[in-house]
Parts: C-alpha cells; sequence; structure tokens
C-alpha cells in the first residue's frame, strides 16, 4: 500500500512541474493561449480576461486580473512567475538592466 501512496505522490509532483510552462503576456495572448499557460484558468475564464481587456485597456500589473470576474488573488499568486505584460517587463528584470 506505500508504494501506491509513493507512486500517487511522485505523479501528482510531476505533472505539477509538467504543467509549469513557459510565460504567457495577458495583454496579446489570446484565450486559448492564457488557458493553456495559466493553471486554474479554462477557456471561460481566459476567454473572460481577453474580454476584460478588450473593454478595459491592457493590464499594468498582474494584480490586476482580479477585476476578471473568476479570477481571484490565489489565482494570480498560482501564476505570478508566469504572467508577463510586455517584452519590456521581461528585459528590465534582467539583472543588470
Amino acid at each position: 500500500m506505500q508504494i501506491f501512496k509513493t507512486l500517487a505522490l511522485a505523479t501528482a509532483l510531476l505533472a505539477g512541474a509538467a504543467f509549469a510552462g513557459e510565460p504567457v503576456n495577458v495583454n496579446t495572448a489570446d484565450a486559448q493561449q492564457l488557458a493553456q499557460g495559466l493553471d486554474g484558468v479554462g477557456l471561460s475564464k481566459a476567454e473572460a480576461i481577453v474580454a476584460y481587456r478588450e473593454e478595459n485597456g491592457a493590464f499594468a500589473h498582474p494584480d490586476e486580473l482580479v477585476n476578471v470576474k473568476g479570477i481571484g488573488i490565489r489565482t494570480v499568486d498560482r501564476n505570478r512567475d508566469n504572467i508577463r505584460l510586455d517584452d519590456a517587463e521581461r528585459s528590465a528584470s534582467k539583472p543588470g538592466r
């Protein structure tokens, strides 16, 4: 029985590591890209992100995603490392810049 618990735990950990994908730009990605790139965001929530962005403009900070119905701070926190706002943000955050 212990072997099954160990195997289940290892599988869960590997699945989580496999999901950690590429960063996604919430200001330019389409709904499909958002759904694939953000943990806990399915197609419906991803479509809501796109609709909010089209109605209100680009996100200036990842925390603004909580303004989208169905997106809470837990979802933002879980995805914080993979949320991108624009290409300039990525290069500005590199050491030595």
